[in-house]
């Protein structure tokens, strides 16, 4: 269609399903994802394990928030015209320049290129919300104006933060990440905006997918690297192994329960929303960290056997964990059901200190976890 007001949909419209239009979003927002992993590898390959992690963290940020406001904003007011394709298609070019600029904000502090493609994609999203608005009356445009605003004030801080004095500017972000993650909470006090739950689990769900996706890719090509340069197949082959069950666990664990269900109200979904960013973050880290132990395997990576194994344990032990705190305990019988992937988090991370065998390790004992998992829940059904 050409034009159509926007107005909010149905949170009870049956067979509600992602579009080609976001489908294509998140694969572009995965080349961020890709450059922030990148820097993450070179970091912990030399060793830079703080500057690392914390590089990671910041740029990860705006890369999951972006994603974020469009995905809830999208789940509540797609009208699927020309204004809003051209819109999300402006916020797709935003996110190229952010992850063109991650090398530059992730080694040198320089944010320069980063804010300016934040700048293009909250810019198309204020655009949203004021089409919105002016689609809403009452409580439903006062929430969408409110959005406006808080986007607009929010995108000033960032372009303020350009000329901030350079030591000063990762603290200043975490205020500015403050105040981004208040304005759901302050927008929506009186007014729920009409997202659709299966929805929103169908695309958080698909994000992990193609994130997931990404680590397989990136270890592939660290594998296939390593082998050409230095014949260590039997040095590659248990963490290939290893990597490769640690991913199908992590699909496999996360898929395990239906998260929709849990989504009846911001209440729940605000507080599921944001701990995705540990997920997310992690799911994306495994890559990163299987990176490095192959490049420890073959003599590339200047940090000890110890730093390698956890570079793939802490953010697989994460994983786990946040799966299990943000939703698949809310699903869990008993005790036993409940303690599996606690364990199985801290069992992981203990498989850090096995030596060249760690990555393996790990990997087996998340496809053990699954394996109990389906067991207890089989018990549980027939008991039942």
């Amino acid at each position: 269609m050409t034009y159509v007001p926007m107005t909010s949909r149905s949170r009870h419209e049956s067979h509600r399903a992602s579009t080609p239009l976001e489908l294509f979003f998140d694969l572009c927002f995965v080349v961020a994802v890709a450059q922030a992993g990148r820097q993450l590898v070179h970091a912990l390959a030399e060793g830079h394990v703080g500057d690392g992690i914390t590089g990671y963290l910041f740029v990860f940020f705006g890369v999951w928030w972006a994603w974020m406001n469009f995905t809830w904003f999208a789940s509540a007011y797609d009208v699927d015209d020309v204004p809003y394709r051209i819109a999300t298609l402006v916020q797709i070019a935003g996110v190229l320049i952010y992850a063109a600029g991650i090398p530059r904000a992730f080694n040198d502090n320089d944010w320069t290129i980063c804010v300016l493609g934040y700048v293009v994609m909250r810019l198309a999203l204020t655009v949203q919300w004021l089409r919105a608005a002016a689609g809403e009356q009452g409580a439903a445009r006062r929430t969408a104006l409110t959005y406006a605003i808080g986007l607009l004030v929010c995108q000033a801080g960032w372009v303020a933060l350009l000329a901030a004095p350079e030591h000063s500017r990762r603290w200043l972000f975490l205020i500015l990440v403050l105040i981004e993650l208040l304005i759901p909470a302050v927008a929506e006090r009186s007014y729920q905006t009409h997202w659709h739950p299966h929805h929103i689990a169908e695309r958080y769900g698909l994000f992990t997918i193609i994130v997931l996706g990404e680590t397989i890719a990136a270890s592939t090509v660290a594998v296939q690297s390593a082998i050409d340069e230095h014949e260590a197949l039997g040095e590659l082959l248990p963490i290939a192994a290893g990597g490769l069950l640690l991913v199908f666990a992590a699909w496999w664990i996360y898929f395990a329960v239906p998260a929709h269900d849990r989504l009846r109200g911001n209440r729940e979904a605000i507080p599921w929303g944001y701990g995705h960013y540990v997920i997310f973050a992690a799911a994306a880290a495994i890559g990163a960290g299987l990176e490095v132990a192959i490049e420890h395997a073959v003599g590339k990576a200047h940090v000890s056997a110890l730093s390698a194994n956890l570079s793939v344990c802490v953010p697989a032990a994460l994983f786990l964990a946040f799966v299990w705190l943000l939703h698949s305990r809310h699903f869990k019988r008993g005790t036993a059901q409940q303690l599996v992937l606690p364990l199985t988090a801290a069992a992981i991370l203990a498989c850090a200190w096995a030596g060249p065998q760690a990555v393996l390790w790990a990997g087996l004992v998340a496809s053990a976890s699954v394996a109990v998992g389906v067991t207890l829940a089989d018990r549980a059904r027939s008991g039942a």
